[in-house]
């Protein structure tokens, strides 16, 4: 399967990679595996979301920022590798959700994440999952990803 191809079936548009604010690698790759700081809702306008989830932030809207952290670590991992087409397997995604006192449904936010990881990669996007509930989020925003892939031997 080409997976760049199979991004442009799916009606999806990668964003421009963004560069680290701060004094770490977007990507960071050793032996066979590329491990993909924690990413951003940016959005392909350049905004993104803020609030909590259940305050300000729907689960709905939560799940939209979850796949907005899945193209922007989809864009920073092709630009690290060349290509998507060089992923074997998506191993682990590790999602932190800004969470108003009481929220306990970051299993559902980050199933937004998990259902287009799926959608790309198919059976090789099947992945183990933490959905951890934080207190507060860079810049405000309700989600954060980090992944990690497991890159093909050349």
């Amino acid at each position: 399967m080409n997976i760049e191809n199979r991004i442009i079936e799916l009606g999806l548009v990668l964003p421009a990679p963004r560069a680290p604010a701060f004094a770490y690698a977007a990507v960071s790759l050793h032996a066979n595996l590329a491990w993909v700081s924690g990413q951003l809702p940016w959005r392909l306008d350049g905004s993104l979301p803020n609030g909590k989830l259940g305050a300000e932030i729907s689960i709905e809207e939560g799940q939209e920022s979850a796949r907005c952290c899945v193209l922007n670590a989809l864009s920073v991992l092709k630009q690290g590798l060349g290509s998507l087409n060089s992923v074997e397997k998506v191993i682990k995604l590790t999602g932190f959700v800004a969470s108003a006192t009481g929220f306990i449904e970051q299993p559902q936010v980050m199933d937004g994440a998990s259902k287009l990881i799926l959608d790309i990669f198919s059976e090789r996007g099947r992945h183990a999952r933490s959905a951890i509930g934080v207190a507060e989020l860079p810049r405000g925003v309700p989600v954060e990803i980090e992944f990690v892939f497991v890159i093909k031997a050349e």
